[in-house]
């Protein structure tokens, strides 16, 4: 058995490094054989039937394209258990994302699914970032139906690492074991860490002294390189803040990771491509993108057994690489892209301008004296056609500039970034809230409140 398992490990480590030949090869065989079980389905079968299509279409990278896409409405409609494609007792559990309004939209996984698949596509990501057998990882991401937590934690006692499966929150306690306990690598959000270094100071300790965190791997929620590069330069030496994304949909945080070299670009690699399939298309003309410029990402599960989908439209925006094809790590098959820029459905247009978050969010990293992890954007409900825009700010304390000031500093960045003028406001710390997962940025409100006094 453990020559089996060491056999397949191997393997998967060679595929690392497939040439882009034999990736699109890869891709076209399960395609067709997706589009084959697919078939089976009497739900697919009705959604390809409705555009005029069927599932043994399905044939390749190209049949793809004409395809219909997927959104959440469609597995709304099909309500409690959508496009499963399996007997519900061949589910060992579902998960379902952490983003969801009204009744949550659920995703089963089977035995192959949750302990094979899933397994390999972290396993993947554990080795582009560095993460050996024997690490001593404090597991920060959240339980219950969430994927986070419960998919890091099966994949990591697979790859034979040590977990420590906290969770997010016992702030006050983690700043002190990730001193004693000298864990070495961290799953979770990128703005609790900050939270963490803030908590550990006021301690008295030191993070870049007296941690021992030499790999970080950070999803829910997209931050500046500038952030990120903070946060780094407050940790021990070598300490490497990457990007993950994924999503409860594509079966987990397993999409995109940052290796070493692409870490500095700000870039991740679709490091799963082999098994969960992306395309890069404009969200309005729903073509392709060419690289360097900006689409929403699609992807199609092609290994999943229970739960897939087809051409699932995530909302999140991102830009292509310039050289998309082309890594010093050798993983040239698997395509990079920046990190996430926004979504399609947060993107504003203000009095004429699209605005995303992200750029927010770049200007007030730059502007020395300001909370990195607390901001907000506010704008009125009422309105279908934005002509105000407020963003809110905190002073850090000792800072030499008064609020004001920076309000005034805010305000001027936001006019050069984006020609637009905005209302800044500069608030003490501990006015804004602060996030242990994703972030809510984009506040919506009546014209008659206010933000934090």
């Amino acid at each position: 058995m453990t020559e089996s398992r060491n056999a397949q490990a191997a393997a998967d480590a060679a595929d690392d490094f497939l040439s882009l030949d034999e990736l699109q090869a890869r891709q076209d065989a399960k395609l067709a054989a997706l589009g084959r079980r697919l078939a089976d389905s009497p739900q697919w079968r009705a959604h390809f039937a409705a555009a005029g299509a069927s599932p043994l279409d399905l044939k390749d990278r190209a049949a793809l394209q004409t395809l219909p896409l997927l959104e959440k409405s469609h597995l709304r409609a099909l309500y409690p258990y959508p496009l499963l494609t399996v007997p519900l007792e061949q589910v060992v559990r579902f998960c379902a994302t952490s983003g969801t309004t009204g009744l949550p939209v659920l995703f089963g996984f089977t035995q192959k699914d949750w302990e094979d698949t899933l397994v390999r596509q972290l396993a993947r990501i554990y080795r582009t970032v560095g993460v050996r057998a024997g690490d001593r990882v404090y597991q920060g991401y959240g339980y219950g139906l969430w994927i986070g937590g419960s998919s890091m934690d099966e994949a990591l006692k697979a790859y034979g690492a040590v977990n420590f499966p906290v969770g997010p929150g016992r702030g006050e306690l983690m700043v002190q074991w990730l001193r004693d306990h000298r864990h070495t690598v961290t799953t979770m959000s990128p703005l609790w860490l900050m939270t963490l270094i803030q908590q550990a100071r006021k301690a008295g300790i030191d993070p870049r002294r007296d941690w021992a965190l030499r790999v970080g791997l950070f999803g829910g929620q997209s931050v500046s390189a500038t952030f990120r590069s903070e946060m780094e330069a407050l940790m021990p030496e070598g300490f490497l803040a990457h990007n993950i994304y994924g999503t409860t949909e594509a079966g987990g945080p397993v999409l995109g990771v940052s290796c070493p070299h692409s870490h500095g670009d700000d870039e991740m690699h679709l490091i799963n491509d082999d098994s969960v399939l992306s395309e890069i298309l404009d969200p309005q003309t729903l073509r392709p993108v060419a690289p360097g410029e900006v689409g929403e990402i699609v992807f199609t599960t092609l290994d999943k057994e229970a739960s897939p989908v087809l051409r699932w439209r995530t909302r999140d925006l991102v830009r292509r690489s310039a050289q998309p094809y082309r890594c010093a790590c050798g993983r040239h098959a698997y395509a990079r892209i920046g990190r996430i820029i926004g979504r399609s459905d947060d993107m504003l247009k203000v009095r004429g301008v699209l605005v995303y978050p992200s750029q927010i969010e770049d200007v007030i990293a730059g502007v020395e004296g300001l909370a990195k992890d607390a901001w907000q954007i506010y704008i009125d409900s009422e309105r279908s056609v934005l002509d105000h825009m407020e963003v809110a700010v905190e002073r850090v304390p000792g800072t030499a500039c008064t609020g004001d000031d920076l309000a005034r500093e805010v305000r001027a960045r936001l006019k050069a970034r984006l020609g637009l003028t905005c209302e800044v406001r500069c608030h003490d710390e501990g006015a804004l809230p602060r996030y242990e997962a994703k972030a809510t940025r984009v506040l919506r409100r009546s014209a008659v409140e206010a933000s934090p006094a």
